[in-house]
């Protein structure tokens, strides 16, 4: 059944990926288990639905891991990274450094030279980056000590990927591979170069992409912004992923690692929440596509020639990481059933060992008989990692019982804001301002890029999105956020907000504005029961300003636009639900009309009557904080 074309190959994947995951997910597996067992369903070992063009599938795949890594790096700013910097360096460089140990002392004992033993322990140091955040996102883990911790070993490991191609080729033992050229390299521009033509190579490229990421990149973005066309926007996303992940192999180095250092220096960027809705649709769908190949990748003629081995084998690398990381996570002072979560969540092979098995190989650090049964290791680990979650949820969690404090939820580590503001212009700025000026932090996003410019220009933080895509929404902390103020003026997208808001996220409180009554009877049928016409409060200051100037005392004036104002929102609410009568409606509108002339007259007669000296200041003084409740004084 093989060689009928890329459409039977794509209809194989998706056909076995839709059928899995559903049922898995309904199981309690988790989607991640679902695509490996979609992968040995149709692999060559079993169903045999697909054959050696699965492995050209795997690094086809392997660019989801790309994409993952430069959306993780988009999430870095740099006060994270610095806040994180203990985590990171403290338990990160103690997992690499004694997970490494551990597993170049094993492998001595099984008789290896000091050299391949060194990279076998280097290699199998790491987990799997995206098995253990798609797991820890599926069960809303990532907010927890458990999963803040995980993140913070899983930065240290991709970041140590660099130094561990370097020192490989340090490590040969044996010519390279069968084919007589580095495996690793190819015909990459680094071929042949003495080491320190290579290293400044590296470097070249690396600084490249962050001069690049700081001082041409936003000038692009801002260009193909202004287009207004989100499908070249997303090209134009796309492209930038491709381009760094092809330099870095033209380097020698990682292109997974190449975009996290890109998503790092983008991640101050007023487009960083744009990049990431339009990339996370194509992550999903590749990393799903990699666990896929992950599953069919695994040899099980070789795993049936030596079972005793390869079970010996992935027990080893369970025990010895669930060991060590146990004990890191005691060291950090981590509760019982937290550290056992991160233990259990760390304790598989990393995705990044193919590429090192492959280039440790090619290399001659490795013979393909002993990186062959270690490749069907890390593939068994990564699949066993679902099920050790669940054993874990369903076994362990209910004897240690959860010890995550109460009040840990409120906890942000990662600079979510509690407030969206959906529009920055004359309208959104002053609610922004405001709000900040109050000590009230939100994440504010705007669709005019011109707009944006300048206002990061003046110093204040502004990202260019459409906030009508719920995972852009998403992706600036909707799940999290407690209220977002729609400030745009363009009444169509303001509802498509409203129902993506209420779609997506039904627990995030809504504040609208509104040009006039019409979009307001509108928003209010949509749901939003905070509106707020624009032109209500400005025209009521003028008004009473107006009174004013024409003889009329402060006091009255303010209590006559105090008035009108609570009948006019009566009157709003009451009218909407009758407007599509149009002769009830103005019927009832007239009424109104009159009713308020009434009650102002009624208002200005019993003021004549007082004693206009002997007002309450104190009165006065509530009447007016009262009026400007919602629209403050300058």
């Amino acid at each position: 059944m093989h060689g009928q074309g890329f459409f039977f190959q794509a209809f194989v994947y998706l056909t076995a990926a839709v059928i899995s995951v559903p049922i898995a997910k309904r199981l309690g597996l988790g989607s991640v288990l679902g695509y490996l067992l979609a992968g040995v369903a149709i692999g060559p070992f079993a169903l045999g639905l697909i054959g050696e063009e699965g492995q050209d599938v795997m690094h086809f795949a392997e660019f989801g891991v790309v994409m993952m890594l430069f959306l993780v790096g988009l999430e870095l700013q740099p006060s994270l990274l610095w806040r994180l910097r203990g985590p990171i360096l403290g338990m990160g460089g103690l997992q690499m450094a004694f997970t490494a140990s551990a597993g170049t002392g094993i492998a001595l004992l099984f008789g290896l030279a000091w050299q391949p033993a060194v990279a076998i322990g280097l290699i199998l140091a790491g987990s799997s980056t995206a098995i253990a955040l798609q797991t820890l996102n599926e069960r809303s883990l990532m907010k927890t000590d458990a999963g803040q911790s995980a993140f913070s070993v899983l930065l240290f490991q991709d970041i140590a990927v660099i130094p561990i191609l370097a020192v490989l080729p340090l490590l040969a033992v044996v010519g390279h591979g069968a084919d007589g050229h580095d495996a690793g390299h190819g015909t990459s521009w680094v071929e042949g170069l003495p080491g320190w033509a290579h290293t400044l190579v590296v470097l070249g490229a690396v600084a490249g992409i962050v001069i690049g990421g700081r001082f041409l990149i936003r000038p692009i973005f801002r260009f193909i912004a202004g287009t207004r066309m989100r499908e070249l926007f997303t090209a134009a996303a796309l492209l930038l992923v491709i381009a760094i992940a092809l330099l870095m192999s033209q380097v020698g180095l990682s292109p997974a690692l190449g975009t996290f250092v890109a998503g790092v220096v983008l991640a101050d960027s007023e487009y960083r929440h744009e990049l990431e809705g339009d990339i996370d649709p194509f992550k999903g769908l590749l990393l799903g596509l990699f666990f896929i190949a992950v599953g069919a990748s695994i040899d099980f003629s070789l795993i049936a020639a030596r079972p005793g081995l390869i079970a010996a084998l992935v027990g080893i690398l369970l025990a010895v990481k669930l060991g060590v990381l146990f004990v890191i996570g005691r060291a950090f002072r981590m509760g019982l059933d937290q550290n056992v979560l991160f233990a259990v969540t760390l304790a598989q092979g990393g995705e990044f060992a193919f590429v090192l098995f492959s280039f440790a190989t090619g290399n001659g650090v490795l013979t393909p008989e002993v990186a062959s049964p270690l490749v069907a290791v890390v593939a068994l680990s990564m699949a066993l990692t679902p099920l050790l979650m669940l054993l874990n949820e369903r076994l362990l969690l209910p004897r240690v019982g959860t010890r995550e404090e109460s009040g840990r939820e409120a906890d942000d580590p990662h600079g979510d804001k509690p407030v969206i503001i959906a529009g920055f212009g004359r309208f959104g700025n002053i609610v922004g301002r405001l709000l900040r000026a109050n000590g009230v932090d939100a994440t504010v996003l705007e669709f005019d890029s011109d707009r944006v410019d300048i206002l990061r220009r003046l110093g204040l933080k502004v990202y260019y999105g459409d906030a009508s895509r719920h995972d852009l929404l998403r992706a600036a902390g909707a799940a999290d956020a407690k209220l977002l103020i729609l400030a745009i003026d363009d009444h169509e997208k303001a509802l498509q907000m409203v129902h993506t808001a209420r779609t997506h996220f039904p627990g995030l409180e809504v504040m609208a504005r509104a040009t006039g009554r019409v979009e307001a009877y509108e928003l209010m049928d949509a749901g939003v029961e905070h509106v707020f016409r624009e032109t209500l409060d400005s025209s009521l200051r003028l008004g009473v300003e107006a009174m004013r100037l024409v003889g009329h005392s402060g006091h009255q004036a303010f209590r006559a636009a105090r008035i009108f104002r609570a009948h006019d929102e009566e009157c709003l609410e009451e009218l909407a639900a009758m407007r599509h009568d149009r002769r009830a409606y103005l019927r009832r509108a007239r009424e109104r009309i009159a009713d308020l002339e009434q009650v102002l007259a009624q208002d200005r007669r019993t003021a004549l009557d007082s004693d206009d000296a002997a007002w309450d200041p104190e009165s006065l003084r509530d009447e007016i904080q009262e009026f400007y409740a919602d629209d403050p004084p300058a």
